[in-house]
Formats: structure tokens, C-alpha cells, sequence
């Protein structure tokens, strides 16, 4: 049998495993820095980012993440405790900047030994050099391309580029046209958030520039979430337009899911009323649907990419799946002719 040798192919093919390789050496770099072994971060997210389910993705590969947005700094303190039992792996805290007790909680972290802190709601430069001399890596989620040179100038070890598609509060950029301009604007690493469920949304992040992804809405429902059943059965049920985009006026977006409460909100926001009013129905909302499983009168946070997801597994198999199926999409071969 003759082979045909094509010169273009084999260009092509070489030039596809250079690349893969590039990707691989890239993901390792954030993977040696946040002292976890694949590149997947679970999101912050209120009430629902417990221990167990920070311990859970840790002990899957991934970062978790304890959410310490509404909790008093003995809460805090208790929850990094609780996961230092479940996992000896690297678990992160998010910090709520805006939140008043936050220098309370820096102390409790730094106290506590945490090696990660990603940050939201705010800057985190009055907390940065304690931080960094704590030997902790900082790593804020980030709207846009300004924010982003301010806080890789500000000494950011990383940065959370999150786009509108994903659940909880937002920005205004999608995440195709917000990744790559992040990925051009700094040369520290950009981790990949909003609209993230499955491999593919993986490898899209990859080859936008990102070097490891944050998923929030497809661990919101894992095995070891807080969340009740109607709040899985409400994600899984989802379609791609179930969620809407509330707050957006009094510049608080958040997207969630379509209920009676996402009706309330639209009112209130139409209505004009203070911020402080409008987050402390949102608060009360995301009390009811995590504490008490309400998802009528209960918010549930949610991002768009709930349409894609079909089922609730643990935490661990999430991670695996993950980087199973960007593997599966990555060894696809195209034939060029």
C-alpha cells in the first residue's frame, strides 16, 4: 500500500500538539500555584459554598471554595475547621469585600493557614499586603479588562474573569468577548468563569486564553451541596431561557432563575427602591431556597448554562467529568483537505 505523504497534514498535526502541549504546560503553571491537581475552581457562592462541598472538589482535584459572604468570622473560622477534617488538599476562602466584618475575616483566614482567597464585591488592596505576606494566593473575580491591569498591579496572584452568562451577581461583558481581552491585557494567569458545564465550555475557555475555569452552577447542584431537592430538580429542569437578569438598574445584576420571587424583584427594581432594600429581599430570597428548599419564594442562583445540565452527581465526579470530556474534545481530529 502507497502512503501519500500530504505536507499540510502533518504541519497541521504537528502544529496541533504543540499547542496541545503549550495548554498542558499552562494548566500545570496554575495547577503548581494553587497547589491543586486539575484545573477547575468551584465557585463562591452564598449559603450555598459549604465545607463539605469546598472539602468534596478538593478531595475531587479542583479548588473548592467556602463561601464567606454573609457569615460572622467565627462562621468562617468554624466552616475552614470543618474542611480542614474533610480534605488534605487545598481549599480556598472567597471574600465579600463589601461585607463590614471583612478585616475580622482576613485575620481568621491568615489565622487559620488558608493558602487561597479569591475576592469579590470590591477591592482588595486594604487587605492585600497582609495576604501576600501571609504567603496566600489572591486571586479576585474581575468584570472587565481595567479591573483586571489594577489588580494584576496590585499584586493579584491570578485573576477570575467572569462573564454575564454565569449565576449570582454579574457584569455586563459576555464571557467570548471578555476572556481573550483579559487573557491579552495581563500576564498573570486567567482563570475562566461564566457559562461553564461541560468539556466543551472547558476548551472554549482554554483556547480564549484561560488557564483553568471556575464552575459554579453545575456544583450549585452536586451531591454535597446545601441545596434541597426542588432547587436540583429547578436547575435540571431548566431550559436555556429560565434565567433572567435582576438588580441590573441600581447596578447589582444577578442572574436567577424565573420564580416568584425573580417576579418580586423586577417589580422592586422597577419600583426604583434603595439597594440596600433590594439585596435584603435577595439575601432573605436565597435564605428560603437554600435553608428551606422554597424555590417559588425562595431565589435560586443559577446561570445560563442550567439549560445544559441534566443530572446532579458528586462533587469529585463533576471535576473528573470535566476534564474526561476536554480530553474527549481535544483528541477529536480534524481532517483538513
Amino acid at each position: 500500500m502507497k502512503i501519500e505523504f500530504k505536507p499540510m497534514n502533518f504541519i497541521y498535526g504537528f502544529g496541533y500538539y504543540l499547542i496541545f502541549y503549550w495548554r498542558m504546560l499552562k494548566m500545570n503553571e496554575v495547577c503548581k500555584l494553587l497547589g491543586i491537581k486539575y484545573p477547575i475552581v468551584q465557585g463562591a457562592m452564598q449559603e450555598v459554598a459549604t465545607a463539605e462541598l469546598a472539602a468534596a472538589v478538593s478531595n475531587g482535584g479542583g479548588l473548592g471554595i467556602i463561601a464567606a459572604g454573609g457569615k460572622t468570622a467565627d462562621q468562617v473560622r468554624e466552616e475552614i475547621q470543618k474542611a480542614k477534617k474533610l480534605t488534605k488538599n487545598t481549599f480556598a476562602v472567597n471574600l465579600m469585600l463589601m461585607d463590614p466584618n471583612t478585616p475580622e475575616v482576613v485575620k481568621v483566614v491568615i489565622d487559620e493557614g488558608v493558602k487561597v482567597v479569591t475576592t469579590g464585591a470590591g477591592t482588595p488592596k486594604p487587605y492585600m499586603k497582609d495576604l501576600k505576606a501571609a504567603g496566600i494566593k489572591v486571586c479576585p473575580v474581575i468584570p472587565n479588562v481595567k479591573i483586571a491591569k489594577k489588580m494584576e498591579e496590585m499584586g493579584a496572584d491570578a485573576v477570575i474573569a467572569e462573564g454575564m452568562e454565569g449565576g449570582g451577581h454579574i457584569g455586563v461583558l459576555t464571557s467570548q468577548t471578555l476572556w481573550p481581552q483579559i487573557a491579552d491585557a495581563v500576564s498573570i494567569p486567567l482563570i475562566a468563569a461564566g457559562g461553564i458545564g461541560d468539556g466543551r465550555g472547558v476548551v472554549s475557555a482554554f483556547v480564549a486564553g484561560a488557564q483553568a475555569v471556575q464552575c459554579g452552577t453545575i456544583f450549585s447542584i452536586s451531591k454535597e451541596s446545601p441545596v434541597g431537592d426542588n432547587w436540583r430538580k429547578l436547575v435540571i429542569d431548566a431550559t436555556d431561557t429560565s434565567t433572567i437578569v435582576a438588580g441590573a438598574t441600581i447596578k447589582d445584576a444577578s442572574r436567577i432563575i424565573k420564580n416568584n420571587i425573580a417576579s418580586k424583584l423586577t417589580e422592586l427594581e422597577l419600583d426604583q427602591v434603595s439597594r440596600d432594600e433590594f439585596n435584603s429581599v435577595m439575601n432573605e430570597g436565597l435564605r428560603n431556597a437554600v435553608q428551606k428548599d422554597d424555590v417559588e419564594d425562595g431565589l435560586v442562583f443559577s446561570g445560563q448554562i442550567s439549560g445544559l445540565i441534566n443530572e446532579s452527581l458528586p462533587a469529585g465526579e463533576i471535576v473528573k467529568k470535566l476534564m474526561d470530556e476536554a480530553q474527549e474534545v481535544l483528541d477529536k481530529k480534524i481532517e483538513l483537505v
